[in-house]
């Protein structure tokens, strides 16, 4: 089993590397109610099961043989990132007046919220590719079938834990009141880290 702890690892690590994932988690987490950030991080975690999925089954092989699957993939997941960016400079520039911890959240539906979590997840076909390295350098020649299910369920069972522990401490009124004495700052930053993710997807050669 030293495979699935080298998984656990690798991919803990991964979680807490912060990107568009976790800051979506965190930006609902602190604008709206809990319930919204703990369905947009189930649909992240649906994104970690399907990129997980797809490595362990070998997706980097279809890249390889349809260059165009990722090109594609590359292109539409980089534009999503852009947008998502946008939408959050145009949010800033909309909310001028200071929040504090007695304004009224914006509810978010949560099948709104759900598919932002997964199409942020799956914006980025880097995931997969990623996966598919973890799995080659992990799982050595002759491993039992199964156990690839069971590496995913690890990545699975990893991102639940990361995400729970996340939502937990940035809803504490304490790293609330923080982040709303920053927020626009924050948010900008926010911005900014979706458009570079997006811009850097679509320039990469690979």
């Amino acid at each position: 089993m030293t495979f699935l702890l080298s998984v656990a690892t690798i991919w803990a690590v991964a979680c807490i590397t912060p990107g568009p994932n976790t800051l979506l988690v965190m930006r609902y987490a602190l604008t709206a109610p809990r319930r919204v950030a703990i369905v947009a991080a189930s649909g992240t975690i649906t994104g970690t099961c399907l990129w997980g999925l797809a490595g362990w089954l070998g997706i980097n092989v279809l890249f390889q043989a349809a260059p165009f699957a990722y090109l594609a993939l590359k292109i539409v997941g980089g534009l999503y990132l852009v947008w998502l960016g946008c939408r959050i400079f145009l949010d800033v520039r909309k909310s001028r007046q200071a929040a504090d911890l007695n304004t009224r959240k914006i509810d978010v539906p949560l099948p709104t919220a759900y598919r932002m979590g997964l199409a942020t997840n799956l914006a980025n076909p880097k995931s997969a590719l990623f996966v598919a390295s973890l799995f080659a350098a992990t799982m050595p020649a002759g491993t039992p079938f199964v156990y690839g299910l069971v590496a995913v369920a690890v990545m699975v069972t990893v991102s639940t834990i990361y995400y729970t522990c996340l939502i937990g401490l940035i809803t504490h009124r304490t790293v609330a009141a923080a982040y709303l004495r920053a927020k626009k700052k924050i948010d900008l930053g926010v911005g900014l880290v979706f458009v570079g993710f997006g811009t850097r997807l679509l320039l990469s050669p690979r």
